[in-house]
């Protein structure tokens, strides 16, 4: 490759973001760096007990710049010089009200601490009665509008958003112009967009969240009489989204003088155009035709690609979205996921830390913080001592509404079984064969709609912290689970966009081999637990039936 050339894969999560700077010859990694969202963090502009969860652009802003420049002083200014790209993942939907210029509100004076002007957080519900009206509306049509999108609309994603946004706030209803997600106003920051016309937006989150398909027309949406009738303050906007959608192995530009000399980079840096945390994970997890890509941590990302001559006539219902391009360029890329999956596990920890979080003032923060840290490996390796049990306690993961399969964002968590003997670690072993149950269902579902599911590929914290989990994962699924070898594989895939972007490689297949690090461990299913949980799965699905439909 002659000159040694970088490219830096920028990750934005749900707690923090973090840049990795890779060789783009072999993916080693030069550096890497982490920024906490201190607002965030404080638990500023959300409101959980309303489902409302916002965050800060000035949070983005800190932490994109804090940790590029973090991963180049730890290279060194020789590698420095040869950093060829960077592309960025973010999670979704997580889109801002911004103005004409391209600017979210929260970043404008009168509206820095308005929640309605920050950016909506994927995990933020306060949109469900727009979304029921939509899934309500949509049926109206000759055109299956939903049809893209497993046939359900969720109160997680673009629309539903939008709506619920300027319904509640008139200020921020008259300053808005368009609505964009955070995985494309990054790369227009970093390019120096100037007007919203100026934006490459990417066909991952048009596509997945914003009823983006070219099947609708010109314009890629569907006719701005579909969004009027539905509710006039959503006449015109899509006009100021743009008819174009672009896969992630493009170039949204180069980096702007502003931020080449904030960064200490030069103007000639591609910035790729942007996609979601899970669709770029899943590249970095080297995923594979029909093997589906779990990324766990806060939630679960499923993701599965299918070359699109095998899913003509194919449409999986009850799913996050099947579109052309937005994983792998010339693959059908499929998502679905669970609402809660590590924050269940987080909710349970929280809930007995609670005596120590408010009684245990004499301790020392540092001591409480390291005993609360203990808690999920303690209640891990208790459980899975445990005997098989047939009749143990029996949980239902809806702790944060459903997502897959068929989206329904108003459904509540279960437990029961319980009696005087249940203590902690039965309950968390209940907990965790839940989310094990509820990722069943997504590969159930994939399979009873045409679309085989080969084999599993675990990426993320979970993934890699907790065999335990993994195990009982295998065991219920009854097949394999791979987990990929970098704890990064979100901005990993950010790297590989990038270095494709830039032309290093023609296509993201190769910046896959050559980038990829592998796998270090196979989880593989215990044959004695798997009969077991095939009865207990049957118990989970009457149980999860029993409560969509009777409780309220």
């Amino acid at each position: 490759m002659g000159q040694e050339k970088y490219v830096i894969g920028v990750d934005y999560g749900t707690d923090s973001v973090r840049s990795l700077l890779v060789n783009a010859a072999d993916g080693s990694e030069i550096a890497s760096a982490v920024f906490y969202y201190p607002r965030w963090k404080d638990g500023l502009f959300c409101n959980p007990a309303d489902n409302r969860f916002r965050q800060h652009p000035l949070d983005y802003v800190e932490g994109l710049e804090q940790t590029i420049k973090s991963c180049l002083a730890k290279a060194g200014p020789a590698i420095a010089a040869g950093v060829k790209a960077i592309s960025i993942d973010t999670t979704g939907s997580t889109p801002v009200a911004v103005d004409e210029t391209g600017t979210p509100l929260g970043l404008l004076p009168g509206f820095e601490q308005n929640p309605n002007a920050l950016f909506v957080l994927w995990k933020d519900h306060t949109g469900v009665k727009e979304a029921a009206e939509i899934n309500a509306h949509a049926t109206k049509f000759p055109v299956n509008y939903l049809q893209f999108v497993g046939g359900i609309y969720s109160s997680e994603w673009f629309w539903a958003k939008l709506l619920h946004i300027l319904r509640v706030d008139s200020e921020v209803r008259k300053a808005c112009y368009s609505w964009v997600e955070h995985c494309d106003w990054i790369p227009f920051l970093l390019t120096g967009g100037k007007h919203i016309k100026d934006m490459k937006r990417g066909i991952c989150s048009a596509g997945h969240k914003a009823l983006f398909s070219k099947e609708f027309g010109p314009s890629g949406f569907p006719p701005d009489e579909f969004f009027a009738t539905l509710d006039p303050l959503l006449k015109g906007f899509t006009e100021r989204l743009g008819s174009e959608a672009y896969p992630a192995d493009q170039a949204a530009g180069k980096l702007s003088p502003e931020w080449a000399s904030r960064l200490g980079l030069s103007t000639d840096v591609t910035v790729g155009v942007g996609a979601f945390d899970a669709h770029m994970g899943a590249v970095g997890g080297q995923i594979e035709p029909y093997h589906l890509s779990k990324v766990m941590g806060t939630s679960t990302c499923d993701m599965l690609v299918a070359p699109l001559k095998e899913m003509e006539g194919k449409l999986v219902k009850g799913i996050c979205g099947q579109v052309p391009g937005s994983v792998i360029p010339g693959m059908l890329g499929m998502e679905a996921g669970q609402s809660a999956f590590g924050d269940a596990y987080a909710w349970f920890r929280n809930l007995l830390s609670w005596p120590l979080q408010q009684l245990g003032s004499s301790l020392p923060k540092e001591q409480i913080d390291a005993i609360i840290d203990k808690i999920i490996p303690e209640l891990s390796r208790q459980a899975a001592a445990l005997p098989d049990d047939p009749q143990a306690e029996l949980a239902v993961d809806w702790f944060n509404g459903r997502r897959t399969p068929d989206a329904n964002q108003l459904l509540k968590g279960a437990i029961t079984g319980i009696d005087l003997g249940s203590d902690a670690p039965r309950l968390f072993k209940a907990i965790v064969e839940a989310t094990c149950f509820g990722a069943k269902t997504i590969v159930d579902r994939f399979n009873s709609e045409g679309v085989t599911v080969r084999g599993l590929i675990g990426l993320g914290g979970v993934a890699k912290k907790s065999p335990f989990i993994m195990q009982m994962m295998a065991d219920v699924m009854n097949m394999p689970i791979r987990i990929h070898k970098s704890e990064q594989t979100c901005a990993l895939g950010a790297a590989m966009f990038a270095a494709t972007a830039a032309g290093i490689y023609p296509k993201v297949e190769d910046a896959m081999a050559a980038i990829g690090q592998g796998f270090d461990a196979t989880y593989t299913p215990n044959p004695a637990r798997v009969a077991l949980y095939a009865e207990r799965f049957k118990a989970y699905t009457q149980l999860g039936s029993y409560i969509e439909t009777t409780v309220q």
